[in-house]
Order: C-alpha cells, then sequence, then structure tokens
C-alpha cells in the first residue's frame, strides 16, 4: 500500500499516539480505504511487546480504536458529502482480547460500518496476525463541533 493513507491526507499533522504521522514515537497506523471496509497493515517492534514475541494489549487497543475512528469518519465524511472528514472521537469502545498476537510479521487491521445516526457511527474492527483473528472491537465514536477540547486536534 504504498498511495496516501487517510491519515496522511486528511490529517497530516497529528501528534495522536495511535495513527499521528506527525508524531516520531507513534503507532502511526495507516488506514486506507477497500470498498466498504477500511484496512490497515502495521508492524510491531520490541518495545510494543508484552513478553518476547507478543504484542502488548494496550497497544492493541490503541491500534483498533484509532483505526475504526478514521473509518467512522471517513463514513460520515462520504455520507455527508464533505471534503475534509469531521473531527471524531470515541464515545466508547471495547476490546476482545482472542489469542495472543505474534509481533514477527504483519499485523492486520479490518474495520467496518455497523450503524450510523446523524453524527454517531458505530464500528467493528478485528486485528488479525498469522492468518488468525486476534482481538476484535466494537466503539462508538461522534463527530464534536468547534468547542469541543478535541475539535480538529488529532
Amino acid at each position: 500500500m504504498d498511495e496516501t493513507c487517510l491519515q496522511e491526507r486528511f490529517s497530516p499533522a497529528s501528534i495522536c499516539f495511535g495513527c499521528g504521522p506527525a508524531n516520531p514515537r507513534g503507532l502511526h497506523v495507516r488506514s486506507f480505504v477497500r470498498g466498504d471496509e477500511v484496512v490497515a497493515i502495521w508492524r510491531a517492534e520490541p518495545h510494543h511487546e508484552a513478553f518476547p514475541g507478543m504484542l502488548n494489549g494496550g497497544i492493541i487497543g490503541s491500534l483498533l480504536d484509532c483505526h475504526c475512528n478514521w473509518t467512522a469518519a471517513w463514513h460520515l465524511m462520504q455520507r455527508q458529502q464533505l471534503e475534509q472528514p469531521p473531527c471524531t472521537v470515541t464515545a466508547d469502545y471495547a476490546i476482545k482480547l482472542l489469542r495472543p498476537t505474534p509481533t514477527d510479521g504483519p499485523i492486520e487491521l479490518v474495520a467496518r460500518v455497523v450503524d450510523s445516526a446523524a453524527a454517531r457511527v458505530t464500528v467493528e474492527g478485528t486485528l488479525s496476525a498469522a492468518g488468525k483473528a486476534r482481538a476484535t472491537c466494537r466503539g462508538t465514536f461522534v463527530a464534536v463541533q468547534p468547542g469541543h477540547p478535541a475539535y480538529h486536534r488529532w
């Protein structure tokens, strides 16, 4: 995937830990639209591990949170025919850790919208490695307005 990801296209100065292109210590999630899904391939480094060879659960949560948030923002942008995605934040999300996630290969994130209203989107995501689902997520993401502390801060 060498084309520009959603984060680089719409928020290149973001310092978000999970998805900010401008955060030198961040995870740099790069999300791409593929039909009705948003996908990303990510690679862990040793400092992302809970123990040798296995990804930390908090990192898993950050990856899914940011990736699903961008899925929601993209969905609202398309539905409302906007030129830029609205600023969305996480209202709630739940992670299910299904099995340990090995760090010796690519980690795939796939997310899709399962429900949406005017400014609220529910997204389900999966984190997979070595051909198996390792964690799932279901979250609600909402568009915020000027005056909200997170408004266009990502």
